[in-house]
């Protein structure tokens, strides 16, 4: 009964693990590009 449960939490922990790595792939995981601008004080010393 035992090996039973942890066989049965192995597979879903390899399936899982497949899933994530096959999002990480397919998925598109790229930020939205935005433009950002920034003014900057220079000293003069």
């Amino acid at each position: 009964m035992l090996w039973r449960l942890i066989k049965f939490v192995a597979t879903i922990a390899v399936l899982g693990a497949i899933g994530i790595a096959g999002y990480a792939y397919v998925g598109d995981l790229t930020p939205p590009a935005s433009e950002q601008s920034m003014t900057v004080t220079l000293d003069e010393s």
